[in-house]
Parts: structure tokens; C-alpha cells; sequence
């Protein structure tokens, strides 16, 4: 058990801030010991092949630490509600080398050759990592960002939500059952630390996260602001797929295909997704989206780096009529 005692600057600097760097760091514990966390087998089973091209040794070395802590330069704490994985990487590149060897020291047994490399030249070993970590998130987390992204926003606008009608203390109280404040201590249950901290007036951030797993993660003694990071609702739907085939009717109007791309366009998805999930070519998907559009069918729309595709109203009536729209 952690004990925070928090002041009233505390309470008045409390915000909330969306990580994808720490997406990264979380779903290395995912894939690496998915047995543990069944609701997110679908994305395992998508993410293992296209990492397959990818070294990532030394994220799994620094994220699966024998004391299972991970190491505080690895994630450090957003300096903005939403900031870019860019922008994260930089802050990340930019950690002082003496900050990485202590926390480096503070690990027992021996350190793998990867570690060792880091430990010996911090500032190479931090733009190695930063190039590890770019190219990971490209490959098993860049397909499913936007949706994942909409997600956590959501998730903020809950809790803003909740702060707004109940106060700190009713949105702590709410936020996770490892987290309660008590009077002016916030209560937080870990597996691995106890101890007690105050923040001085740093105040707290609060990161929801899809792959936390289900429980709180926290950096309350690493410089910057003292992060809490809390799984978010309903993350499984993130890789449900609707059992219902594509009407047959549809499909002798429209092509099995472009059926088949409408079926799957329930919530807003991007080319590189709709192509894994149909095992079809980008280019061919995006074809097919073209011609949907052309038809009013499908809409898009920019979100950062990713164009989203949906359908139309005009495509869920159709669906509707057809007896081929999604529950």
C-alpha cells in the first residue's frame, strides 16, 4: 500500500493526460505474458507477426524487470494532456545519464547485455531505445491508435465529467477500486510497493490506460509531475469483432467485398486495420473505400497521423434494410 498525502495545491493541479508512450511500455507486458490478460489475446494474436521484423530486446529487457518495477526514464510523466509519441520520445532521449545509471542501480541480479550497453553510455543507449520504441509502436500499436485514442478520450471526458459534479475527491473515489482518498491520504494498493509519500504541490496526473492491465500503475518520485496510471473502461471492445456475416442480399448489390468492408466499418477504422481484418491489400481496401464514398456510403475523417473510415447514415439504412446491420 502506497500513502500519498496530498495538500490543496495538490488537489487544485490535478489533470488528466493521455500517454502513448506508456501504451507502448504496457503492452510489452501483454504480449509478453498474454496468458494473464485474455481480454487482449485478439490484439496479441494481430500485433506477434508484425513484430516479427522488429528487435525490441532491450524494451522487453527494461519493461520485464525482475522486481517488476519499471524503471522511471522509461515512461516519464506527459508534459502535456495529449502529447504526440514524438514528443514523449524526445523527453525520454533527453533524461539525464546520471538519472538512468541510478535507476539502473537500484535493480538487482545482472544486467543483460542490452542493459549493460544503456548503463554504460546513457545517451546512446536513449536514442537506441527511442528508435526501438518508434519502431514497436509502428508496428503493433500504430494500426489500432486512433480507436484506442478515442477510447482514453472518452475516458478523460468521463472523469472530468465526475470532476465536475463530485469534486477530486468523488472522481478519486471513483476512479479505480485500488485507488481511495481518505481525508487528505490517498490510498493506493500496488502488487510490489508500500511506503509513503508526499507530493508538495506537484499535484497528480491522471493517465488512463488500455494496456495498464488490471492494476493501478504509479511514478510518484521520478522528476516531473507524479503520474497514476488506471486501467480504462471497456477496453476489450477495442478488438471485438461482430460475429453477424454481411447480408447475402447486400453482397449480390455491392460485391462481397465492399459488403464485407461496410460490416466491418461499425466504429470508425482505419485502411491498415481494415485490411488485416478482411486479409485483403491496403491498396485494395482503399480502392473499395473510394467507391463506397463516391456512393455517400462510407465518410472519413483526419484523426493526427490516421484517416478514420465509418459509415454514412445512408449506409445504415441500408445495412438496416438489407438485415445486414451490426447489433
Amino acid at each position: 500500500m502506497m500513502l500519498v498525502g496530498l495538500d490543496a495545491r495538490d488537489l487544485a493541479t490535478t489533470r488528466f493526460a493521455v500517454s502513448p508512450l506508456w501504451e507502448v511500455v504496457g503492452s510489452v507486458r501483454i504480449i509478453t505474458r498474454s496468458q494473464w490478460f485474455p481480454e487482449h489475446l485478439p490484439w496479441v494474436e494481430r500485433a506477434r507477426p508484425r513484430l516479427a521484423t522488429v528487435d525490441w530486446r532491450l524494451l522487453t529487457d527494461l519493461v520485464s524487470m525482475p522486481t517488476g518495477i519499471i524503471p522511471g526514464f522509461v515512461c516519464p510523466p506527459p508534459s502535456t494532456s495529449q502529447p504526440t509519441l514524438d514528443v514523449e520520445l524526445a523527453t525520454l532521449a533527453a533524461t539525464p545519464a546520471e538519472v538512468v545509471q541510478a535507476e539502473l542501480d537500484r535493480v538487482p541480479g545482472p544486467r543483460s547485455p542490452r542493459l549493460a550497453e544503456l548503463y554504460a553510455d546513457p545517451t546512446a543507449g536513449l536514442r537506441r531505445l527511442a528508435e526501438v520504441v518508434r519502431a514497436y509502436a509502428d508496428a503493433a500499436i500504430g494500426p489500432y491508435w486512433p480507436r484506442m485514442r478515442t477510447l482514453l478520450e472518452r475516458e478523460v471526458l468521463l472523469g472530468a465529467r465526475r470532476m465536475a459534479t463530485d469534486g477530486v475527491q468523488g472522481l478519486l473515489n471513483h476512479l479505480d477500486p485500488y485507488v481511495r482518498l481518505d481525508g487528505d491520504t490517498l490510498h493506493v494498493e500496488h502488487l510490489v510497493l508500500s511506503g509513503a509519500v508526499r507530493l508538495d504541490g506537484r499535484g497528480l496526473l491522471l493517465v488512463p490506460s488500455v494496456f495498464c492491465g488490471p492494476r493501478v500503475w504509479s511514478n510518484f518520485g521520478s522528476p516531473g509531475q507524479p503520474v497514476l496510471r488506471y486501467p480504462a473502461r471497456a477496453v476489450a471492445t477495442l478488438w471485438e469483432r461482430d460475429p453477424l456475416p454481411p447480408g447475402r442480399g447486400l453482397a449480390r448489390v455491392l460485391g462481397k467485398t465492399r459488403a464485407a468492408l461496410l460490416h466491418e466499418l461499425a466504429v470508425p477504422t482505419s485502411t491498415t486495420e481494415l485490411a488485416e481484418r478482411c486479409r485483403l491489400t491496403p491498396g485494395t481496401v482503399s480502392a473499395h473505400l473510394g467507391a463506397l464514398r463516391d456512393a455517400g456510403l462510407v465518410g472519413a475523417h483526419r484523426a493526427g497521423r490516421f484517416v478514420l473510415y465509418a459509415r454514412t447514415t445512408a449506409a445504415e439504412a441500408l445495412l438496416a434494410a438489407t438485415g445486414a446491420a451490426t447489433r
